[in-house]
């Protein structure tokens, strides 16, 4: 499925879960196209209109953990605000660049519509998970720039994250 320009997700089958494999011109655009796949596996018509925006931050230790924790974050304000978090964006990522153990994280800035679960017929996604995740820079990096999330290469990102259903 293609969602905002430059970003694509697809849903796997995968034995009693679901896999996203997502792609993303940015590391924001595969880190929202993956949290569009949760949301497409949450729902299958999500209505156009209905839900206010809201923003969230999520700092982490390292990039892929920084995946992990926007995901597991969604899923508990989903279960938290009882809304389901659609239409994401990812406005920044930032790596970590200080010494001091305070400036050691990756952090993030988005926002999703939270569309009201009583208006959309959802299915549970009950966590995501470590299994099988990934997250690769593809085309045109050497191991220095796909290792700190530089984006001045021409090429992308790819994801594969599993989630329990």
């Amino acid at each position: 499925m293609t969602g905002a320009q430059g970003r694509r997700f697809e849903l796997r089958a995968h034995t009693a879960d679901v896999a996203v494999a997502a792609t993303g011109e940015t590391l924001e655009d595969v880190f929202a196209a993956v949290a569009d796949g949760l949301a497409a596996a949450s729902c299958d018509d999500i209505p156009d209109g209905v839900g206010e925006r809201e923003t969230l931050s999520v700092t982490a230790e390292s990039r892929e953990a920084l995946l992990f924790d926007y995901l597991d974050e969604l899923i508990y304000l989903r279960d938290v605000r009882v809304a389901l978090p659609v239409d994401h964006r990812v406005d920044s990522i930032e790596r970590p660049d200080g010494e001091r153990e305070s400036e050691s994280e990756w952090s993030l800035e988005a926002s999703a519509r939270n569309v009201p679960l009583t208006e959309v017929d959802a299915r549970e996604v009950k966590a995501v998970t470590y299994s099988e995740m990934r997250l690769e820079r593809v085309g045109g990096e050497d191991e220095r720039t796909a290792a700190d999330g530089d984006e001045s290469d021409d090429g992308g990102w790819e994801a594969y994250v599993v989630f329990d259903v």
